[in-house]
């Protein structure tokens, strides 16, 4: 029996213990006013001085819930106050006039709120993520906001790319169409990479858009009527931004150049004729103006590319020289100028170091593109002597040693044969 009324006792308490954790959990339920009131009321005393707001947001992460109330925090950082859907301030939301859209519209005073957020977000590496998407959605709402609001936030948001405390996928939210269609997004990004580059350089935006395929997205700022290099190019050259333009440019021709890479490798792997590969080529290059000493590279690659080689190394120099030997006319057609046949030598020599297998093929590729006249003598004694790249020099310089000697040898001849006729012609 008092077996029984042990287990009875126990029941209730087991019970009871798990309605009070479900009463806790409903009471909790999402209530920003009480948190608003103590960040506006922060941020009231500490006025403009942001040393003060930087110390007040450090020590009160420790009593407010800031991983639950992240986007209000940020709202009122940002605003005033929490931002209703479409950017406008709600009438009977707690504000403050101390907040970023009322602060000076400068740089240097940007710069110091970033400073604000940079050692939030470094106290409470949680609000990392939540910081991101707060930049996304105020860049959602810049139709909501005024002019001076967007000046301000663009800088902001220059200065913490240039920083690393966002990431440059946060450019996503100006392709919305709303905001690309009336202007906004081009106007923003102005400024935005006005106040990047200055943190940085072009180099490093550059870098940062590249990691994260923003690199060739950055059409996408203005509407498709208008979606062109050109006008990519004279909107932010006129806007004093003539090395975003510059970049823009480049990243086209890097595009069109891996295309026209592409559409290659499919000729040759069709078997298509040199005759119209050659065409097709040289209409390319007109029209995306790519220079002889490119194309031979672009043309180099595609066709070491349309092979499988094989896997070992006695085997892969006399697969590679009956490749070549089919494909020398397409090479050929490419190296009219001494640069190009430079440009070419550098690309085998590349391409030899960087493929082990073909390291000891180096030397049998070159003559035999000496052979088929791809390459010229000079072309040959002038990479040997001063032109060569530092890669596998060594080794390569080694094996070409006997046929640069033999070169110097033959043009010696042939001077002093001339030296001869000359003096009989006398």
């Amino acid at each position: 029996v008092s077996f029984m009324s042990n287990q009875k006792q126990q029941k209730p308490t087991l019970t009871g213990q798990r309605f009070k954790t479900r009463k806790r959990d409903e009471k909790e339920r999402f209530d920003p006013a009480q948190f608003q009131e103590s960040i506006v009321q922060g941020l009231n005393q500490s006025g403009t001085d942001l040393e003060a707001v930087a110390k007040f947001l450090d020590s009160s992460g420790a009593k407010l819930d800031y991983r639950r109330y992240a986007e209000t925090l940020f709202d009122i950082l940002v605003a005033g106050g929490m931002l209703a859907p479409g950017g406008t301030l709600a009438d009977d939301v707690t504000r403050t006039e101390f907040c970023l859209f009322t602060a000076q519209e400068d740089l240097e005073t940007m710069q110091a709120y970033a400073q604000v957020f940079n050692k939030l977000i470094r106290r409470y590496k949680y609000l990392e993520k939540g910081f991101e998407e707060e930049i996304k959605k105020l860049l959602l709402f810049l139709k909501g906001f005024t002019e001076s609001e967007r000046n301000k936030l663009a800088m902001l948001t220059g200065i913490l790319l240039g920083n690393g405390n966002i990431s440059a996928s946060i450019l996503g939210s100006l392709f919305n169409e709303n905001l690309v269609k009336e202007g906004v997004s081009s106007a923003f990004a102005v400024k935005l990479f006005k106040s990047w580059i200055n943190e940085k350089d072009i180099n490093s935006v550059a870098a940062s858009l590249r990691k994260v395929g923003m690199d060739n997205r950055l059409m996408e700022l203005f509407p498709a009527n208008k979606r062109s290099c050109d006008h990519f190019s004279k909107y932010f050259t006129d806007a004093g931004l003539k090395e975003l333009s510059d970049f823009a440019r480049n990243q086209q021709s890097i595009g069109a150049r891996k295309e026209l890479q592409k559409d290659l490798q499919e000729q040759m792997s069709r078997g298509d004729s040199f005759k119209e590969i050659i065409a097709y080529v040289r209409e390319e290059m007109k029209k995306s103006d790519i220079s002889e000493q490119t194309m031979i590279g672009i043309v180099w690659t595609s066709v070491m590319s349309s092979v499988e080689w094989n896997k070992k190394e006695e085997l892969v120099t006399e697969q590679a020289i009956k490749h070549l030997k089919q494909y020398s006319p397409l090479l050929k057609a490419f190296t009219s100028q001494g640069l190009s046949e430079l440009t070419l030598l550098l690309k085998i020599q590349e391409y030899c170091y960087d493929n082990i297998h073909f390291m000891k093929a180096f030397q049998k590729i070159v003559v035999l593109l000496y052979k088929a006249d791809v390459l010229s003598e000079e072309a040959v004694l002038k990479w040997y002597s001063d032109a060569h790249l530092a890669k596998g020099k060594s080794v390569f310089l080694e094996q070409m040693k006997k046929f640069v000697a033999w070169l110097k040898n033959a043009e010696e001849e042939s001077e002093s044969e001339e030296e001869e006729d000359d003096e009989e012609a006398d």
